[in-house]
């Protein structure tokens, strides 16, 4: 039994929800050419429980939804990401994100 589950608490379910917004094609296309590879490892990683990233009705704008397990899950996530090919391509695409049940450090 995990101090968790002793102490009756449960983890907190970690959600981010927000917009990646390209400036130009030239971004829509690096998000295409880099995005199946970033979906396929993150939920891979353990504590991911969803990882959407879709395009909306403006191309220029993607919506992200993902869900994980706790805030360890998370901050794995976070720091995988930052040492990305993913991240270098499109570290200079604007982000939007709101996180609900994080931590706030």
């Amino acid at each position: 039994m995990s101090h968790d589950e002793s102490s009756g608490k449960r983890p907190t379910l970690v959600r981010l929800t927000g917009f990646l917004r390209c400036a130009s094609m030239a971004e829509v296309e690096t998000v295409q050419r880099h995005l199946p590879d970033h979906v396929r490892l993150t939920r891979a990683e353990p504590g991911c429980i969803s990882f959407e990233v879709t395009q909306t009705d403006d191309p220029l704008v993607w919506r992200v939804e993902e869900l994980f397990a706790d805030q360890a899950a998370f901050d794995f996530h976070q720091q995988r990401t930052r040492a990305s090919e993913w991240f270098e391509a499109t570290s200079a695409i604007a982000r939007e994100y709101e996180t609900k049940g994080a931590e706030q450090n």
